[in-house]
């Protein structure tokens, strides 16, 4: 059995390998519709750039700044695929001590965190490529269940348009259709989000696939994809605070 560090590596890989071949033979000036500001050039690379980043914080420390993508070389369309293995690559080798103290934005934290989050990251993206190619796009159950917990995690990072989640006791339960996956109860409460896992309970109950629900959540497809319960302008309030 792999343990969770081998299980994030090896996910960062084969995702990053799932990407690249979405991303291949496409018009790299084509419209990303989910990342409006950005060609899908920019998104690979960010893809490929953003590994690169968290690389270096393993090395070296806190960054100076956050990278943009419009001013990374991916290099031409025909040489993506090997660009991008070879990020994910660096990132996996620069966190080979998963436990090691590093920088991130939440406080000092283990090197898996960066691990974590590019590999989430990643998930989410790889439906923008799909969605921009028109291609399908299947999250292994895991990994989506995985991208939902991690996110619900940052909503507490000192990210001023998250201050707009903090509420006085509002609750919203995810209720993922499949049945050997356990729910999640998210409290809006005065000092910011929390969570616990919970299969009953919510002022809003979203049902649906984990996959519907982590893409419904970051505003990739409509609400119309899950079946919505209580009250409905918690999700509206959550789309409009808790999306980047």
């Amino acid at each position: 059995m792999k343990s969770p560090d081998q299980w994030l590596t090896g996910a960062l890989l084969s995702q990053t390998a799932a990407f690249a071949q979405t991303v291949t033979g496409a018009d790299p000036a084509a419209k990303v519709p989910t990342c409006p500001e950005w060609q899908l050039r920019d998104l690979v690379a960010h893809i490929g750039q953003a590994p690169r980043w968290a690389a270096s914080i393993l090395r070296n420390g806190p960054p100076d700044a956050l990278p943009d993508p419009r001013a990374e070389d991916a290099g031409p369309p025909e040489s993506w695929p090997a660009w991008l293995e070879a990020g994910a690559r660096e990132l996996v080798d620069a966190a080979t001590v998963p436990d090691t103290e590093v920088w991130t934005f939440l406080g000092p934290g283990p090197a898996r965190f960066w691990v974590r989050r590019i590999l989430c990251d990643l998930a989410i993206h790889r439906f923008d490529a799909a969605y921009t190619v028109g291609l399908p796009c299947a999250l292994p159950q895991d990994l989506a269940a995985e991208t939902i917990t991690e996110g619900l995690t940052l909503l507490r990072s000192p990210i001023p348009r998250f201050e707009g989640l903090r509420g006085t006791g509002q609750t919203i339960r995810l209720n993922p259709t499949e049945r050997d996956l356990t729910g999640w109860l998210v409290t809006r409460a005065p000092d910011g989000v929390t969570w616990e896992p919970a299969s009953t309970g919510g002022d809003l109950v979203i049902t649906g696939r984990v996959q519907d629900l982590v893409l419904v959540l970051t505003g990739r497809i409509p609400a119309t994809a899950v079946d919505l319960h209580g009250d409905g302008d918690l999700l509206d309030h959550w789309l409009a605070n808790a999306t980047l």
